[in-house]
């Protein structure tokens, strides 16, 4: 009995994770650095400490992790304005979720005012009973504390909350979290680490609403 939903946000609500990809090369450059690759696919999923601290193994322990993380969202606001392409199938999930009266939260690495900006430029903010950043935990993804905080705020169980992720890291924090953990994969593929992680597999928003519907879920 799934008793609330939990979302990540980039690659799963909207199709934001490669537009996160191109931004890196404009923020390095912006500090006379140059884009090393596989540093965007290091940082997915990723806020703080965890971001930094990539940054750093990219860049050495000296590099100035916040001027480079500082700038990355720089060049994100200016490209976040305007509305991002949605992912097919969640405006009737999160329809189905309200008319069932499941409470629903979203549980993204990005800034507050970025999931409030996606959110409102869709008219979709008032779906969602709370709204948790990567701002507000300690540790970011794969440690399950950002989950752990959006069913607190949802008053259910991770037992019975669903958490609906594409990256790995999301995968790995729902697992870790306890929670049921349902993968729609974006970027990448599952691999045999997600299979026996992940409580289920759907190939979108639309077959997550489906088995839903059917109780599989």
């Amino acid at each position: 009995m799934i008793n609330g939903v939990i979302f990540d946000m980039d690659g799963l609500m909207f199709d934001t994770e490669r537009m996160w990809a191109t931004f890196w090369e404009p923020a390095l450059a912006a500090l006379g650095l140059e884009y090393k690759e596989g540093l965007a696919e290091a940082e997915r999923g990723t806020a703080g400490e965890t971001s930094r601290n990539i940054v750093r193994q990219f860049y050495g322990e000296d590099c100035d992790a916040n001027a480079i993380i500082d700038s990355l969202h720089r060049v994100a606001d200016e490209e976040f304005q305007k509305p991002v392409p949605k992912k097919p199938g969640l405006d009737e999930l999160l329809a189905w979720l309200d008319a069932n009266h499941i409470p629903m939260a979203v549980a993204s690495s990005s800034r507050v005012h970025v999931i409030e900006g996606n959110l409102n430029n869709w008219g979709l903010t008032h779906y969602f009973k709370a709204l948790v950043s990567g701002q507000q935990v300690k540790h970011s993804k794969p440690d399950p504390e950002i989950f752990l905080l959006a069913a607190e705020k949802l008053g259910t169980d991770p037992a019975h909350t669903l958490v609906l992720e594409d990256s790995y890291n999301g995968v790995r924090a729902g697992a870790a979290g306890g929670f049921v953990t349902v993968m729609v994969p974006d970027l990448l593929p599952a691999d045999n680490e997600m299979r026996g992680l992940y409580t289920m597999e759907c190939t979108s928003l639309n077959e997550v609403l489906a088995k839903l519907k059917t109780g599989e879920l």
